[in-house]
């Protein structure tokens, strides 16, 4: 598991994993507001907003995604 930056160029979704740097834990991301430079996330059962500087992407291999998913249907 990588941290890349975020920058001008990257595509955040919602729903998708984040590490926020100054907490150092790992959140979902709610809503990418490009034009105000927030990202609004959940992290520690609280939603708070804060600037894109101060959150990583988490980049995963694809073994990495096969590992960690499992399935819900047993």
């Amino acid at each position: 598991m990588e941290f890349t930056p975020i920058d001008k160029e990257s595509k955040i979704y919602p729903g998708e994993y984040l590490l926020h740097s100054p907490s150092r834990q790992i959140v979902i991301c709610g809503a990418f507001k490009k034009s105000e430079n927030l990202i609004k996330v959940l992290g520690n059962g609280r939603v708070f907003e804060d600037h894109i500087l101060n959150f990583k992407k988490l980049k995963m291999s694809k073994d990495e995604v096969k590992r960690r998913r499992c399935s819900s249907c047993k």
